[in-house]
């Protein structure tokens, strides 16, 4: 591709990254930050490029979030992330699949369902110590390819590879085998019974892992044909990993507080591709 054609998708990615650093809420609100160049960062607003899903940026629209909101916003916009991640693995394991309104009907209307749910728990959240927003079921709406209708502009990255089956990632902290993507032991199903008190913390950290594998999914697409032979393991596979650690001894901490603490759950941590 001439040099051109780089200098402007960077000029575009360095333009949303900029925007995005520069949204820090007054009035101890939430700040939220992203990395220039990031593609997973560019999918937290849920941009991305044709052939992938897009959805609107909500965090751009929200208004300062009470510092008591600020926890129960973000696990939310983490799952809207979250979210679109399980579209796109669905979107590239059906392919083939149906009619002319499968999209529409098996992804892209279960998604704008589980968007509005968790918009409008956004809304509730911050209604209960300020002014409840209003419209932000309008940014539910998500489409197959283009440029996300958040007037922010698009990344462009490397379609993704199909073949293999994707799996659903659901809330397990497991993602799909699809050739090309990063496959992830399923922690969920290695826990043992979560108590009532720690349920909320797991579930988080869950999420949380689901969120990791997606950014480093993006990453992996990202960077295709860059570094040597060990650039993979070492620049997403090795930092996937030490997240992972992070995360799962969270999820082991959290039970063991009020019941017997799970043991192994570190031998999870790596990944594939």
């Amino acid at each position: 591709m001439p040099a051109t054609g780089g200098r402007h998708r960077l000029s575009r990615r360095t333009k949303i990254a900029t925007a995005a650093l520069g949204l820090a809420l007054a009035a101890g609100a939430l700040v939220i930050a992203t990395t220039v160049g990031d593609p997973g960062a560019a999918n937290a607003a849920g941009v991305v490029s044709g052939g992938q899903i897009t959805c609107p940026d909500v965090a751009s629209k929200l208004p300062a979030i009470p510092a008591s909101a600020q926890a129960e916003v973000q696990r939310n916009l983490d799952l809207l992330n979250t979210q679109i991640a399980e579209a796109n693995n669905r979107l590239v394991s059906t392919v083939g699949q149906g009619g002319p309104n499968f999209v529409q009907n098996a992804i892209l209307g279960p998604l704008k369902d589980k968007r509005v749910s968790t918009i409008d728990r956004i809304a509730i959240a911050i209604g209960r110590q300020g002014q409840k927003p209003q419209g932000l079921d309008s940014l539910a709406a998500c489409s197959q390819g283009g440029q996300a209708n958040t007037g922010a502009g698009a990344v462009s990255t490397a379609p993704a590879q199909n073949g293999g089956t994707a799996g659903n990632t659901g809330n397990t902290g497991n993602t799909g085998n699809a050739a090309g993507q990063i496959a992830c032991p399923d922690v969920a199903s290695q826990l043992p019974a979560i108590p009532a008190s720690a349920q909320a913390e797991v579930q988080r950290n869950l999420d949380l892992l689901n969120t990791q594998i997606a950014e480093a999914n993006n990453r992996l697409v990202s960077t295709v044909g860059q570094g040597g032979p060990n650039f993979v393991q070492n620049a997403i596979l090795g930092p996937l990993e030490d997240k992972r650690v992070a995360t799962i001894n969270r999820i082991a901490t959290a039970i063991g507080r009020t019941a017997e603490k799970p043991q192994g759950l570190d031998a999870l941590a790596p990944c594939s591709r």
